[in-house]
């Protein structure tokens, strides 16, 4: 993983905190829409519409969102680790673009641009927060274990309100349940990611495939060193013996009868 400069942790952070801003502009639009509209029955896009009182303010912040998430997609990139790292810039890219074309494409306009940025924004934010949460967990498993949730949160709504499933929640909560955890995990992210970068950095735990790599080479090696241990010995030559001639007498035994007789001189 390459280094991060603490500038780029401090404007990536920044920029997925300021992602919360969505919450804010939602409350203050569908307050000066009056009591009209439901948040558990209409979805987030009937904000943006001619009907709402404040559509320009709702879509600019749509726009605004989706370059808040792309900034600290850029500037963060480096921070998120391996496979999960790649796949998280992928799916945050996704999601950037399609909250974009939400805010320049509102419901009551061009409705399949905005049908299709609305889906690629929801589908891409659960997946980018599952994709997060296997970058960040070597370096934090509580900050990643978080993302993994808000992510299978967003994921599983995502799918219940593209097939109609929406009498529990309503239409308008089934699709905030799916949208909301998105800017709540990139805010934790951002946060997590800044603190995490102001501390020495540990050195990664290894994974179970690294570790199961580990433990083959380390049998190889031994392998070998038996190997090469018992060749030596094998080819070492014996030490010659040493044979010390004491005479024909050295094995007569007087107590043997058929010992032959010692010669006398």
């Amino acid at each position: 993983m390459a280094d991060v400069t603490p500038t780029r942790y401090r404007w990536g952070a920044i920029a997925w905190l300021l992602t919360l801003q969505f919450f804010v502009v939602e409350t203050v639009v569908q307050v000066q829409t009056g009591g009209g509209y439901s948040r558990a029955d209409d979805v987030i896009s009937a904000l943006g519409t001619s009907a709402s009182a404040a559509p320009l303010l709702m879509n600019a912040s749509f726009v605004v969102q989706g370059l808040l998430i792309g900034a600290g997609a850029v500037l963060l990139r480096p921070a998120l680790a391996g496979l999960g790292g790649r796949l998280a810039a992928a799916f945050l890219t996704a999601a950037a673009v399609g909250v974009v074309l939400v805010g320049f494409f509102p419901l009551d306009g061009q409705e399949d641009l905005h049908q299709a940025g609305a889906g690629l924004h929801l589908l891409g934010g659960g997946l980018a927060l599952l994709a997060l949460a296997y970058a960040v967990r070597p370096r934090s498993e509580t900050l990643g274990t978080a993302l993994a949730l808000l992510g299978l949160l967003s994921t599983a709504m995502t799918v219940f309100f593209a097939l109609g499933i929406t009498s529990f929640l309503g239409e308008g909560g089934t699709e905030r349940a799916s949208a909301y955890p998105v800017p709540i995990g990139l805010a934790l992210a951002g946060a997590g990611l800044w603190a995490l970068g102001r501390r020495p950095q540990a050195e990664p735990r290894p994974s179970r495939r690294e570790l199961r790599a580990r433990e083959r080479a380390e049998r190889a090696a031994r392998a070998r060193e038996r190997d090469a241990a018992l060749e030596t010995a094998a080819t070492r030559p014996e030490p010659a013996r040493v044979q010390t001639d004491t005479g024909p007498d050295d094995d007569f035994d007087p107590e043997d009868p058929w010992a032959t007789s010692r010669r006398r001189d």
